[in-house]
Parts: structure tokens; C-alpha cells; sequence
């Protein structure tokens, strides 16, 4: 690496030896993740996994990708950089598991305008846990830079997960069945949706609206706004060796009206009872100075509520336990109806 230096490139704005000192900075937060799955070490053109097949019938691989969005603006305006990783590996992994595969390795994307070693590093830091949470290794990624396409200060950060189950244990919401009960497995707040509204509402990008401090959040704007998206990945899991999930919905972008109703078969319906919800007081600041319409926010955000599941009336309180035991809050807040595929909210 020493030996590759162009000051031809580096005059047009891409400078390789940032990139190698990057990968030298980013080096221990990757081998972090690795687990014994991981073939060879870190560097190569492609990353290798062997994975563990052993009891599997029918090993089917299952694949998510996703990004952070404008979440990031807030990263760059605060100048912290090493929790945003963590949500790109959240908005992977957590669509993984939502079909019952356990995530085996993440890949990372970064684009830039300019390549800010230490920076890159503060966001490989993040990936890493979020890996280490997911119990995935991450075993590649690609950082570019794109001078006279982004500005220098900007970036964008995306993922790519892989997991795998057994064919027979794939969870498609099929098996649900009206009269099954909706579980809702607590948020860590916004997670990395509807940031575009956020950044309208607070007027993100005039002086002093992220150090201000909210009573009410016990912390300041933009402390609230960076709070990673919680990883499912290990309650979930453990939650599918103790009873039957027949279906589950990772809540993102669509909030609660896109995306409960994906879990279910034609001919059922979620529904949600509000009052069973506990919405953190972010979606009430949110609602309340943006002067948005109680519907607007359940189709927009989480309202607390980062994943929802139908169980079986007789598997609910296992399931609650199981969850609770992981250390995340959860409980009933619906049930599935007979009636067109949709979602009520009462």
C-alpha cells in the first residue's frame, strides 16, 4: 500500500492513501464482528462466509438491504458518526429476522465527497456493534469517493444483510389466523424513519435547534434524534425456539398502516388498540409542533413500536416472557380479525 500514491487523482480529488489509512483505523472494529463462520481476514476483494448447515433440512438464504436516510444530516450537523452504523445494520438485519433467518454476515456501503479517514472509522464503529447485536459478521464493505458529485462534508451510508433459515421454518404470515394476538416489542424512539417530516418540523440546520435541551425528553433534540434503531435480532430468535411466531413486520418507513398489514394473509386484519400503545414523548413533540394529524404520525413513525407479531392467543404470555427476558418492553396491543387486509386503529 505504501508504494500506491497518484497525485494526479489526488489533484481531482480522490486521494487513495486516505482510503488505506481509513482501513487501518477501521481494522479492529471489523474483526470485532467475526465469528468462526468468517473464512480468511480482513481486506480481500470479497468477503467469505462458511456457514453452519448442521440441523437445517432446507438451508434458504434470506437477503435485506437498506440505509440510514436523512437521518444522517443530524450526524453530520452534530459531527457524531459512530451510532448511525448502527441503524444501517438495524434497517438490514431486522427485515432478516422478520422471516425467521438468523443474519450470518453484513456488508457496508459508504459514499463520500471526501474520504475523512477518521470519520469513515467513527462509522465502521458502529456497524461493528450493531453486528456484534445482530450476532452477524461483517465481513466487506466499500468506501468511495465522489468529488464534484457530493460535497466533502457529505455522505451517504448503506447496508446489505444475509441470513439464512430452514425452508420450513420461513415465516410469511400465512399460518395467522383471526383471533391471534399482536405483540409490540418497544422502540428506542424515532429508529431511521420519517427524518425528512423531522428535519421540516424542528428546522434542522438553524443555529441551536439540536443542542436545545427538551424538559420533557430529559435530553437535547439532537441527543433524542440520534438514539440508534434497537436491534431485534437476538429476542426475536430466542423467542422463535420458545412458541409459534405466525407472523411479524419490522415497523419502518409507512409507520403502522404500511406495514402491519404486510404481515397478514388476504382476508385479515390488524387492529390496534391506541390506548395499549406507549408512545415515547418524541412523537408528541413531533405531532404537537409540526401540527400533524394523529393519522399522519401512525403512518408515518413507530409510535413506539419498533416490531409487531402475531402469536396465538394461548402462546402470548410465553411469548411477552420471552421478550421481557431479553431486557425489551413489550405487550399487547392488537389483534388479528377477520375482514379486507388492512389495518384499524381504535
Amino acid at each position: 500500500m505504501k508504494e500506491s500514491f497518484s497525485q494526479t487523482y489526488k489533484d481531482a480529488g480522490v486521494d487513495v492513501t486516505a482510503g488505506y489509512k481509513a482501513v487501518d483505523l477501521m481494522k479492529p472494529y471489523v474483526e470485532k464482528t467475526f465469528t468462526k463462520g468468517v473464512l480468511g481476514g480482513f481486506g480481500g476483494f470479497g468477503g467469505c462466509f462458511e456457514p453452519e448447515i448442521g440441523g437445517l433440512k432446507r438451508p434458504v438464504l434470506v437477503a435485506g438491504t437498506d440505509g440510514v436516510g436523512t437521518k444522517l444530516m443530524i450526524a453530520r450537523e452534530l459531527d457524531k458518526h459512530d451510532t448511525v452504523g448502527i441503524d444501517c445494520v438495524a434497517m438490514c438485519a431486522n427485515d432478516v429476522v422478520c422471516q425467521g433467518a438468523a443474519p450470518l454476515f453484513f456488508l457496508d456501503y459508504i459514499a463520500c465527497g471526501k474520504n475523512i479517514p477518521e470519520r469513515i472509522a467513527a462509522i465502521i464503529k458502529g456497524i461493528s456493534e450493531g453486528c456484534v447485536r445482530a450476532g452477524c459478521a461483517l465481513i466487506g464493505g466499500e468506501t468511495a469517493e465522489h468529488p464534484g458529485v457530493m460535497p466533502d462534508d457529505d455522505y451517504d451510508l448503506a447496508g446489505f444483510c444475509i441470513g439464512m433459515a430452514d425452508y420450513d421454518g420461513i415465516i410469511t404470515g400465512d399460518g395467522a389466523a383471526a383471533g391471534d394476538v399482536i405483540l409490540g416489542m418497544a422502540s428506542s424512539g424515532v429508529h431511521s424513519n420519517g427524518f425528512s417530516l423531522i428535519r421540516k418540523v424542528f428546522g434542522v440546520g438553524a443555529a441551536g435547534t439540536l443542542s436545545r435541551y427538551v424538559p420533557e425528553l430529559s435530553k437535547t433534540l439532537g441527543q433524542e434524534l440520534l438514539t440508534p434503531t434497537t436491534i431485534y435480532v437476538k429476542p426475536l430468535l430466542a423467542l422463535m425456539k420458545t412458541v409459534k411466531v405466525k407472523a411479524v413486520c419490522h415497523i419502518t418507513g409507512g409507520g403502522f398502516y404500511e406495514n402491519l398489514p404486510r404481515m397478514l394473509p388476504g382476508g385479515l386484519r390488524a387492529v390496534v388498540e391506541r390506548a395499549a400503545v406507549i408512545t415515547p414523548a418524541i412523537f408528541g413533540l413531533i405531532a404537537r409542533e409540526g401540527g400533524i394529524p394523529e393519522r399522519d404520525m401512525w403512518n408515518t413513525f413507530n409510535m413506539g413500536v419498533g416490531m409487531a407479531l402475531a402469536v396465538a392467543p394461548g402462546d402470548a404470555d410465553a411469548a411477552l416472557d420471552s421478550i421481557k427476558a431479553s431486557g425489551l418492553p413489550a405487550s399487547v396491543i392488537g389483534e388479528v380479525r377477520p375482514g379486507g387486509k388492512g389495518l384499524d386503529i381504535l
